[in-house]
């Protein structure tokens, strides 16, 4: 196993091309509760190509119906980048991992989870770009695309900066 850079120019033109249409590949979850994590793993998956295919614990996507609970499900993001950080404790590591930063601090590719209270999200979002220092953002459900992050109605923010890929 090695560690790659997350291609972040990977991440952006994803997010470019699908911020505001679907990717046909992809099944859309708005319906459902919404397509916002989906898409910022489809934007994660573009910058990593890399997936980890432990079951229930792990970050893929084949269908609709065979999907890891982390691929379009917020709090499970978060989850599984914030611990795929650390060997074996999520599978075998494969796949992009991540840590904690404030906003200003994070790059674009990077994802930044809402909430209303500490620790349990509702909405997750992509960096596309920065005014200032104030992140850009990309998301589906509401789709958009280059949205100030503080035009968001939350009580909570957490930014997790993606710092490699382990393939």
């Amino acid at each position: 196993m090695k560690i790659e850079k997350y291609d972040r120019a990977s991440a952006l033109s994803y997010a470019r091309e699908y911020a505001l249409k679907r990717n046909p590949a992809y099944y859309d979850f708005s319906s459902l509760g919404g397509d916002c994590t989906n898409f910022c793993s489809q934007c994660i998956y573009a910058g990593s190509n890399q997936m980890n295919y432990t079951k229930e614990i792990g970050w893929y996507y084949n269908s609709a119906n065979d999907r890891a609970p982390a691929w379009s499900g917020v709090n499970q993001l978060y989850a599984f980048l914030t611990n795929n950080i650390v060997i074996n404790k999520i599978g075998e590591g494969y796949g992009p991992f991540a840590e904690v930063k404030e906003l200003r601090e994070l790059s674009i590719g990077d994802v930044i989870f809402l909430g209303r209270t500490p620790n349990l999200y509702y909405h997750a979002v992509v960096v596309v770009g920065f005014d200032g220092t104030i992140p850009l953002v990309a998301s589906h459900s509401y789709d958009v695309y280059a949205k100030p992050i503080n035009a968001y109605d939350y009580n909570y923010a957490k930014g997790l900066h993606i710092l490699g890929v382990r393939k």
